[in-house]
């Protein structure tokens, strides 16, 4: 640990890896400084399933193409405008050499599951999910020589002028300084800090679960940001999707995201709908229910379904409840009965007939009530009646350090000599609000690869 290094990665993820097997592959001598135990390595990447990825043509496990400016499209209808398109047109660009590499450094892929998630054409999907890609590309590490250290804590970057020159981390031996040439920071948001989420949010954030590792306190983030590092991004800004109520608080992952939404009626705790639940395919408009289920009283809402629809989405890890009538089931959540149902009527009267197609927009509508719903709107009537609470469940948030299309970091005199930033340590710098599936792979893997080369070539 005291010894001098090429390329000092701070972070065990997928950008984390990506730069550090990059370095290495350019001859640097890499060291990785995880904070999490080895059996928790990877960060929120243990927990992801796809990549989206731009292609001209069929590409590995991915069918058809899907081109630069529609993928642009479909990230500025979630992000609302709120993107850097210079960066953003770099990864979507960039993500198309990514696969073969990622293919080449161990990661194997299965076709896009079918159904609500629509993937086929632009995201592949990791063979073994996103533990399989972290376990394959810690064994490329291993065989590249490239040092790791897990339960070690990066508490302070040591920064002289506009050059790193080290770190202090807290391990199992203790506190030691360690030096370094370069650095890449891959550390992730700060959504594992619940005091810092209720400072950006207010005490609403108390109610949020966590979908992942609850090593990403932002501690390297907020140390940068002391020393004068320019941040992008809005604290209060994060990728939060609606997951099981009865998720845990930490380290979730996957399995509580919930995709039944498109084919229920969501109600708050009092019985009432807030918004269009047939807005748009699960892909492009799943990471906006978080933020709506946060604003609801006691940042809970409810799921509704009949069963006709129980087997058109991914079940979640835990069975839904189940009633033979619309009351029983508010009763089993603690709901109004009579606003629940008074509800449903409503919500039924202003559903019409059509062709109903449950994979597509099918532009099956209601009429006459606010909100509408736009697509999938069918009926409740089929007995016995499912639901699934819903809570806020927080992925990363957006906060991060500002770096140009070389992954340099911005500090108080323009640009460090040798930091570089990769992942949800500065996807802010891409998005501003919203979410698109895969994309957070995406940019981890295109902006560690650049940060690795970087860091490599300015130690050369």
């Amino acid at each position: 640990m005291t010894e001098d290094w090429d390329v000092i990665v701070i972070g065990g993820g997928n950008a984390a890896l990506c730069a550090a097997i990059e370095a290495a592959e350019s001859g640097a001598r890499v060291l990785i400084l995880e904070s999490a135990p080895k059996v928790y390595r990877g960060g929120n990447s243990r927990h992801t399933r796809n990549f989206r990825c731009m292609h001209d043509g069929p590409l590995s496990v991915l069918t058809d193409s899907y081109g630069e400016d529609e993928y642009f499209d479909d990230l500025l209808r979630v992000t609302k405008g709120e993107t850097d398109e210079t960066l953003a047109r770099l990864v979507i660009r960039s993500s198309e050499d990514c696969l073969p590499w990622m293919e080449a450094h161990g990661v194997r892929f299965q076709p896009s599951l079918s159904g609500t998630l629509s993937l086929g054409r632009t995201n592949a999907f990791f063979l073994g999910g996103g533990k399989a890609l972290v376990n394959a590309y810690y064994a490329t590490a291993e065989d590249l020589g490239i040092a790791v250290r897990y339960d070690t804590e990066v508490t302070h970057v040591t920064i002289e002028g506009d050059r790193f020159t080290g770190v202090r981390v807290r391990g199992p031996d203790g506190v030691a300084d360690i030096a370094g040439r370069a650095a890449v920071i891959a550390a992730g948001g700060f959504q594992g800090d619940i005091d810092w989420l209720a400072d950006a949010w207010g005490p609403a954030a108390r109610n949020f679960l966590i979908r992942g590792t609850p090593y990403n306190r932002g501690v390297v983030l907020r140390d940068m940001l002391d020393q004068g590092a320019i941040s992008v991004g809005d604290p209060t800004q994060c990728h939060a999707v609606a997951i099981d109520g009865r998720a845990s608080k930490f380290d979730g992952g996957i399995v509580t995201r919930l995709d039944c939404v498109p084919f229920s009626v969501v109600v708050n705790k009092d019985g009432q709908r807030f918004y269009d639940e047939g807005e748009d395919v699960w892909p492009k408009r799943y990471a906006i229910w978080g933020r709506l289920v946060a604003a609801q009283p006691g940042q809970v809402a409810y799921a509704i379904i009949d069963s006709r629809s129980l087997d058109l989405f991914m079940p979640s890890v835990f069975p839904p409840e189940n009633a033979d009538t619309l009351e029983g089931l508010a009763t089993k959540f603690g709901l109004p009965p009579e606003a629940v149902r008074d509800t449903i009527d409503r919500f039924n009267a202003a559903c019409r007939d059509g062709p109903f197609h449950p994979t597509d927009l099918d532009g099956l509508t209601t009429q006459g009530i606010a909100p509408a719903k736009t697509n999938w709107a069918r009926p409740i009537t089929e007995p016995p009646f499912y639901g699934y609470s819903l809570r806020t469940g927080v992925t990363f948030t957006y906060l991060g350090l500002k770096v140009d299309k070389s992954a340099r970091v911005s500090g108080p005199k323009g640009r460090y000599d040798n930091i570089w930033a990769a992942g949800e340590t500065m996807a802010g710098s891409i998005l501003g609000q919203g979410y698109l599936a895969g994309f957070g792979m995406t940019i981890g893997t295109v902006f560690g690869r650049i940060a690795g080369q970087e860091a490599a070539a300015h130690v050369r």
